[in-house]
């Protein structure tokens, strides 16, 4: 994935409206007005929504008669979720590694930090 495009789906996904959107677009295609529906804000306010993950490849307008329904683009989802992936198989793997360490501190007894403490005291 580019990384301008994954600034612009990441950009897009960061509005807690424009993740509705979408939220009512994975179940079906859907109007502007009935993407707008569930919001207390004007209709060119959403506009402005659709029209970012529009850009972003998100969505696309199709049409439908007089209609121009709005349908979910799941591909660059896909891109971020690759994206994400890398790092959470990283952490997992330091996570893994960390508690190794742990673990092999508890069975040598060097992983009582209080007894190590009062043995200082003393």
């Amino acid at each position: 994935m580019a990384v301008e495009q994954l600034d612009m789906t990441l950009s897009a996904l960061a509005h807690p409206t424009r993740r509705a959107i979408l939220a009512q677009l994975a179940s079906g295609d859907r109007t502007v007005t009935e993407l707008a529906e569930p919001f207390e804000m004007t209709m060119p306010a959403v506009t402005k929504h659709i029209k970012v993950l529009e850009k972003a490849g998100l969505i696309e307008r199709g049409r439908d008669a007089q209609k121009r329904p709005c349908r979910l683009r799941a591909a660059p989802l896909k891109e971020v979720s690759d994206w994400v992936e890398a790092y959470r198989q990283t952490w997992e793997e330091s996570l893994d590694r960390l508690g190794g360490y742990l673990r092999d501190l508890q069975a040598t007894g060097g992983g009582d930090a209080g007894s190590r403490k009062n043995k200082r005291r003393q």
